[in-house]
């Protein structure tokens, strides 16, 4: 899986693993060794429970790995806060079309001043060890509440630059089959209209500072060289076994 990205540029991206099929522990390993850098834990795409995200998040966490939870569109900010509570490290909101989603998605993840999550005494990922709240708050916003959101739609583009301006939106994700099929043109990656909306997400990603990731980091080697080369994606994930795209 990890034999997928071109070798000169192997170093310049955050890779992670999809997991929505196989969760025992080993998987983890798996992901390590073929060194991915985080799990993608899907709920999204998955029969996945929250309880399976949380034991997955523990064992990434027991061998540095991080792990990102891509949470059911339209999903509530207390579901948003269970997740992050129990040990992931960001989340992945799908089909963020507006600037008000994107807003959203920041108020459920951030603690105050910068979102509305309810602070909790002991976190996991502090190994249950008694913190200040100021101590818990802090941590939290800076390391432990990476929000993710997802392009997926041509409203999504039209609106990028205000999502991509929204502080505390972290990485701007193209979520690429349902761009695409949202577009007429599923599954061509090369067709213009589908370059054009990628090349205006790069852009807003580019001017407001965040981080551009692609959805389906894996089988086609000249893809992976525009992508990373050109537009600067700096995360994704790969497809396996494991995998979801």
């Amino acid at each position: 899986m990890a034999s997928a990205f071109p070798s000169n540029l192997i170093n310049l991206t955050a890779r992670t693993l999809g997991v929505k099929f196989i969760t025992s522990p080993e998987i983890v390993y798996i992901a390590r060794n073929a060194g991915f850098h985080a799990l993608f834990i899907d709920l999204e795409h998955s029969s996945l429970s929250l309880e399976t995200a949380s034991r997955l998040s523990v064992a990434a966490m027991n061998v540095s790995l991080s792990s990102i939870v891509r949470v059911p569109g339209r999903a509530g900010p207390g579901f948003i806060q269970r997740v992050l509570d129990n040990g992931a490290q960001g989340v992945i909101i799908p089909h963020v079309d507006t600037v008000e989603q994107a807003l959203a998605a920041v108020k459920a993840a951030k603690c105050p001043p910068f979102g509305k999550r309810s602070v909790t005494g002991m976190l996991l990922h502090m190994g249950y060890r008694t913190a200040s709240i100021s101590d818990v708050s802090a941590v939290g916003n800076t390391q432990l509440s990476i929000v993710i959101v997802m392009i997926e739609d041509p409203e999504a583009v039209a609106n990028v630059d205000s999502i991509a301006a929204v502080d505390g939106v972290d990485v701007v994700l193209v979520g690429t089959n349902d761009l695409s099929i949202e577009l007429g043109v599923a599954g061509d990656f090369d067709h213009p209209s589908f370059v054009d909306g990628l090349e205006t997400v790069a852009a807003a990603v580019k001017r407001h500072g965040k981080i551009l990731g692609i959805a389906r980091i894996c089988n086609w080697p000249d893809l992976l060289q525009y992508y990373i080369r050109d537009l600067g994606a700096r995360f994704g994930w790969a497809c396996g076994f494991t995998a979801c795209c």
